[in-house]
């Protein structure tokens, strides 16, 4: 299955699928996503449940196979402010894969803007789950800490 459209929402069933609904999502809101980076746990696991607080910029996410946690991107320097909130799929589906994109500022490799997007493996919903204004610094650094 390729990206589909069913109500207002979409369905896809990889990350490619996912990275472009990220696209779409991120051009509509102007800062588009150039920089994209799959969670992978040190377990090997893709699957997480993802929480966020968009008003602090932070997010964690906690694998689903070895319960690690891992504040993400530059999260840990607004967690001990966070109220996170736990994301449900709309199947009621709370393992998520999760990819990581990143706009940045225009001939420059400094974040601007971070989304977080998710495909339930449960029912293929894909969508960005979290975004926010990011000033992290090096593109590429953050990304290594998603």
């Amino acid at each position: 299955m390729a990206l589909t459209k069913k109500g207002k929402y979409w369905y896809g069933d990889n990350t490619d699928d996912l990275k472009t609904e990220m696209l779409r999502y991120s051009k509509q809101n102007t800062y588009q996503a150039a920089l994209f980076a799959q969670s992978i746990c040190a377990c090997g696991s893709t699957h997480f449940k993802l929480e966020t607080d968009d008003d602090e910029g932070a997010a964690k996410r906690i694998c689903v196979k070895c319960d690690a946690v891992v504040l993400m991107g530059d999260s840990a320097e607004y967690a001990a402010d966070a109220n996170f909130d736990n994301h449900e799929c709309l199947c009621d589906g709370v393992a998520f894969e999760l990819l990581s994109g990143l706009a940045v500022y225009e001939n420059t490799n400094d974040a601007r803007w971070y989304y977080i997007g998710c495909r339930c493996p449960a029912c293929n919903l894909v969508g960005v789950y979290a975004d926010w204004k990011c000033e992290a610094g090096d593109a590429t650094e953050f990304l290594e800490k998603v």
